[in-house]
């Protein structure tokens, strides 16, 4: 298996009861951050850092599938990942699945923005 396809696999990140309903937790998965919430006994999963200012999501306020960061009150839908005010910005968000009682998430690795040497 090479590294790539490793790397895009679903990994065990808690177990069902572990993160509590109506809030969220953040994971390093593949070498990011990624929040994932509980809603009703159903998880999503999304970057875990805000763009505005880099606060973790997972802290943040969740109501009806809608996260707000605890610094400056951006919302986020944890199902897609867009800013609910202004859908055309969004953060990557992530396949997740239960497996048992193994919460997994599918973390593709982020493109390096840094030009290779």
């Amino acid at each position: 298996m090479t590294d790539e396809a490793a790397s895009s696999e679903f990994v065990t990140v808690a177990r069902v009861g572990e993160i509590p309903d109506g809030q969220g937790l953040a994971f390093a998965v593949s070498g990011r951050m990624v929040a994932i919430f509980n809603e009703n006994g159903k998880y999503s999963a999304i970057d875990d850092f805000c763009p505005h200012m880099g606060a973790s999501l997972a802290g943040g306020y969740l109501e009806a599938g809608t996260v707000t960061c605890p610094w400056h009150a951006w919302r986020f839908c944890i199902h897609d990942g867009k800013w609910c005010d202004n859908p055309k910005v969004k953060i990557d968000a992530f396949e997740v699945r239960v497996e048992g009682d193994a919460i997994q998430v599918r973390v593709p690795p982020k493109a390096s923005q840094q030009p290779s040497a």
